[in-house]
């Protein structure tokens, strides 16, 4: 899902006047720190294909051209004693403008307490203040200033405070033409007091929600890991391990793969609350996306600074980003949720994913590989996380290169045979998961004079959405040979508002749909019984164009008990919106009651999780409870 791009830079100038000091900066980020990297992101755009997108986020060139020491009141400041960083956080369109994301921090490195600060920052006129926290704001004119709240007011010596804002604008915000005043203090060059902390306390903890884990008001006890709920494949049906048929009914929730390295919305919402709420709703499993790099960070012992409120979050303050995954797990656990890991793109960044391969300049085959093997290997013991997807919308035009194909061949742009190697080195390491595979782009009409995708003609292909096209497997299927009962095919599928694809055209109905899309793309391999089908991703507004589809789609689902994970929670997908509104709190209750129809429910209305012993939240039961 694709497209804006917007290349970060830090560029900073420092000057201090009098008792009080500024900073200001150019580029994307404002800080005072040298030498620091971070990241932006901005969240769904629509590409030209009309796939769904999340867009680019890039890290800000390093800056040495810092002034580190100036004079205030006649004495030589000492320029480590305060930390300010503003950064452009997340972005998403909203109408007819965008709402930005400012992302601040102050750490406090003296002796004395920090009390009377300051941010003023250009805006234009007609911009629309969505949401705040850990501040005050007035506008004067042209002008936003920002000041504490009663909770930021005061920081403490060798403490820092987080505050936010999201600002409706025609006009870009720029967080580094921000001025940061404060009284009596001098500038920090410290590059870790500027990421929020979250990398002082770098311990691997691969303890999935333990004991030792903080906890808050909303967090749910967590038991331990159990090995009783893996899952298997019986024709077209996926089974518990007693036989029994279950049924995958979930959503999708993204920002491990944006750069914000946790889920996005947590700049507002408690994680906590989210994930309770995600099981008293109904879903049975989460599509967590994640990059492949940060996946290879994990693994080397590096831990990317997870970017969250540390107000609403607190009890998330001094974990990496890997202990907060960990985290994440537990309370998915303690909920009864079950968790798919999607491999969503190579490279960490929002816009990721419209790379149309499994690697790119910086992740390299090998890199994909090892990563599924760690996810694989480390979480062998937890039957949290069921199922891994292997990759998400491998694509590509036949007059494009790179791009994925789908044949009998070991070449290596060939999905179908990077699928089995994939999906072996992930079963070889966990003989119990899941495998999902997703289909590709384009697929030749004449396998015998194109089977090799030689030609650049576009009039010699069928056409699909990214990741929907699994017309080789009719042909060429996956073969994981004794694990064979683990594999799962996942296409994906959306409507008009997305991309207007030559089955809509005119008019459709789910007899034309089915005729002319999902039955030869994908859904044979459920009616024929080679395999299960998930449908990874679907979903979109619940306004003409889209409802039609949308209704057909579910129609489709519900009437064949077909395995869906749902796009998605997030407020922030730009041509699909979420299960949540713009707080990441509130739900859409129109779009909910929709999806409702296919979670899976008993007769008596209560949501079946897939858990033996734990119940799927508040107004679910356990399978073991199941007797319908």
């Amino acid at each position: 899902m694709i497209r804006k791009k917007k290349i970060l830079a830090a560029l900073l100038s420092l000057c201090m006047t009098g008792a009080a000091f500024s900073l200001t900066g150019c580029g994307s980020e404002n800080t005072s720190v040298t030498n620091s990297s971070s990241s932006a992101t901005a969240d769904n755009e629509q590409d030209d294909s009309g796939e769904e997108t999340e867009a680019l986020s890039e890290e800000p060139e390093e800056n040495d051209n810092i002034e580190e020491t100036t004079k205030t009141n006649g004495q030589k400041a000492d320029g480590k004693k305060i930390a300010f960083s503003l950064k452009n956080g997340n972005s998403w369109p909203e109408g007819n403008t965008t709402i930005y994301q400012l992302d601040g921090t102050v750490t406090n490195n003296q002796s004395d307490i920090i009390s009377d600060w300051e941010v003023t920052l250009p805006v234009s006129k007609d911009i629309e203040i969505k949401n705040s926290w850990g501040l005050t704001y007035d506008i004067d004119g042209t002008t936003l200033i920002i000041k504490p709240d009663n909770n930021t007011g005061n920081i403490q010596p060798n403490g820092s405070i987080n505050f936010g804002i999201q600002i409706a604008s025609q006009e870009e915000i720029n967080a580094s033409e921000a001025v940061f005043t404060a009284e009596n203090t001098s500038v920090s060059n410290d590059s870790e007091n500027s990421n929020n902390n979250n990398n002082n306390n770098n311990s691997n903890n691969s303890n999935s929600g333990g004991s030792d884990i903080k906890s808050s008001p909303n967090a749910r006890e967590v038991p331990e890991p159990s090995t009783d709920d893996w899952l298997s494949v019986e024709k077209n049906k996926i089974v518990d391990s007693e036989g029994n048929e279950v049924w995958l009914t979930g959503c999708n929730w993204f920002g491990y793969n944006t750069g914000t390295n946790i889920f996005d919305g947590l700049w507002n919402a408690d994680l906590n609350t989210s994930i309770n709420a995600i099981a008293d709703h109904g879903f049975n499993l989460i599509r967590i996306p994640i990059s492949t790099e940060l996946v290879n960070q994990w693994e080397d012992g590096e831990y990317p600074e997870a970017n969250f409120n540390q107000a609403t979050n607190s009890y998330l303050v001094g974990m990496n980003s890997l202990e907060i995954f960990n985290y994440v797990i537990g309370q998915c656990r303690a909920n009864g949720i079950k968790i798919m890991i999607d491999f969503h793109c190579a490279t960490t960044n929002a816009s990721g994913h419209n790379y149309p391969m499994w690697y790119d300049e910086k992740i390299s085959e090998k890199d994909y590989i090892r990563a599924l093997e760690w996810v694989a290997s480390t979480y062998k013991n937890d039957d949290t996380i069921i199922a891994i997807d292997l990759e998400n919308e491998p694509h590509g035009k036949p007059n494009e290169s790179p791009r994925a194909k789908w044949d009998d061949s070991k070449d290596e742009d060939n999905w179908k045979y990077i699928a089995e190697k994939a999906g072996l080195a992930v079963l070889e390491k966990n003989p119990n998961l899941l495998v999902m595979v997703e289909g590709i782009e384009c697929y030749p009409i004449d396998t015998k004079k194109n089977g090799d995708f030689k030609s650049q003609d576009k009039a010699d292909y069928y056409f699909n959405w990214w990741g929907g096209n699994l017309r080789g497997v009719a042909d060429n299927p996956v073969d994981l040979g004794k694990y064979n009962n683990k594999l799962v095919y996942s296409p994906h599928d959306y409507g008009p508002t997305v991309y207007e694809q030559p089955w809509f055209e005119g008019g459709y109905t789910f007899d034309s749909l089915m005729e002319d899309c999902w039955y030869d793309n994908w859904f044979y391999i459920y009616d024929q019984k080679k395999a299960p089908l998930l449908i990874g991703e679907w979903g979109g507004f619940m306004k003409e164009p889209n409802l039609t589809w949308m209704t057909y789609c579910r129609q489709l689902i519900k009437e064949n008990k077909l395995h869906h994970t749902f796009w998605c929670f997030n407020a922030n997908s730009g041509d699909t919106g979420g299960l949540v509104l713009d707080d990441f709190t509130t739900w859409d209750t129109d779009k909910y009651e929709f999806v409702k129809e296919v979670l899976w429910q008993d007769s008596d209305g209560k949501f079946i999780g897939l858990d033996h012993q734990i119940p799927l939240g508040e107004n679910g039961i356990s399978l073991s409870d199941y007797t319908d």
